[in-house]
């Protein structure tokens, strides 16, 4: 009896491996790597976050899947002030980060062989994978028309502000998105994990009653701590929206043993209640995203989109990887466009996420 294909022969190559040649290129410059690709935090994890973790951590019981109710309270709060919802308790839920929650939500809610998923034409790559997983078809589109009449869609992604572009969709676009997918029974999955990044324009989450109207039917926002309070190391993120949704994704999640650890989800408590720290980390990104787009756009470099969110979307109107691989002679890694979609092609992704004194190191090196 032959043997099944593993699951993995549905995925592609891990897009971050496919860097590893510019990676040791880069890495071998005389003065040192300056590492603009993945977007990791370098920032320390604030002071707030770290005690209560520390004053959490006797934790000999199993966690709550479904979150402490001091969790899921404070998640509910944090969305009524920066998303403008009400959603109730038992409309949240913590998740192991979002990449966990983007890869499996297809499985999670049924998707299969028969059905078809729609994401960004450029786009976060996991969106695809998750896609693959479970099986389904992916089409890629930005606009409701060029998904066609099937009625075979079961789940479309969004994400505003965009990975890796930063474009911003305006409410008008996303509820005409929410409006289609109600009309054909799908869900839809908002990609929101740098709504609180707004530079040049202001994100608006799905859950805003301008785009959703003030029904969460059908509707699920994603959100992660990673960026915002430097918790990538923590895996701490949420999913909020249609309650009988998140009861779906509970029951699943209880059964798979999807559960945030009880000393994270007393730190995304402090994490979530505290805005300080947070709007001290969107300044550190500001003043960075400023530096670096002046060194890129001196440098001939054309910056696109990049409104809101954790990177920057730059051209020199070459294939991509020859542009990798010319930052790379210069010891500055970044991220191919290709990874996010055939439509990347011509680009490359800069992230806000290196150390002040290594951005502020990028201009002269662009000009050597």
């Amino acid at each position: 009896m032959s043997r099944r294909s593993p699951v993995s022969a549905r995925l592609p190559e891990f897009t971050w491996d496919t860097l590893d040649a510019a990676a040791a290129l880069a890495a071998a410059h005389p003065e040192g790597l300056i590492n603009l690709s993945m977007g990791t935090p370098v920032d320390p994890v604030p002071p707030v976050i770290r005690q209560a973790l520390a004053d959490a951590s006797d934790a000999p019981g199993y966690p709550l899947t479904a979150g402490t109710p001091a969790l899921r309270d404070t998640i509910r709060a944090w969305v009524a002030r920066t998303c403008g919802a009400g959603v109730d308790g038992y409309g949240v839920l913590p998740t192991v980060g979002s990449k966990e929650l983007v890869a499996w939500l297809p499985t999670l809610l049924g998707v299969g062989p028969d059905d078809v998923v729609v994401v960004p034409s450029i786009a976060y790559p996991t969106y695809e994978d998750g896609a693959r997983l479970a099986g389904a078809t992916v089409v890629r589109a930005d606009s409701l028309t060029a998904v066609g009449p099937t009625s075979r869609v079961r789940l479309v992604w969004i994400n505003s502000p965009g990975n890796p572009t930063g474009r911003v969709l305006p409410s008008a676009h996303l509820r005409k998105v929410v409006d289609w997918a109600r009309e054909r029974g799908a869900v839809v999955a908002s990609d929101e994990c740098y709504l609180p990044l707004g530079w040049s324009a202001e994100p608006v989450s799905v859950l805003s009653p301008e785009v959703c109207g003030g029904s969460y039917d059908g509707v699920l926002a994603v959100h992660s701590l990673s960026k915002r309070s430097n918790l990538a190391g923590y895996r701490a993120g949420f999913v909020a929206g249609d309650p009988a949704l998140v009861a779906e994704l509970l029951k699943v999640r209880k059964h798979a043993g999807m559960i945030v650890p009880a000393p994270v989800q007393a730190a995304m408590v402090a994490a979530l209640a505290d805005e300080r720290h947070a709007e001290e980390q969107r300044e550190r990104y500001r003043a960075r995203r400023a530096a670096l787009y002046a060194a890129f756009t001196g440098a001939g470099f054309t910056v696109e989109h990049s409104e809101a969110g954790l990177y920057l979307w730059l051209t020199r109107g070459e294939d991509c990887w020859k542009t990798v691989d010319w930052l790379a002679r210069r010891g500055i890694l970044v991220a191919a466009g290709a990874f996010y979609g055939p439509a990347g092609a011509r680009h490359v992704r800069a992230a806000l996420t290196e150390s002040d004194v290594h951005v502020a190191a990028v201009a002269g090196r662009l000009c050597a």
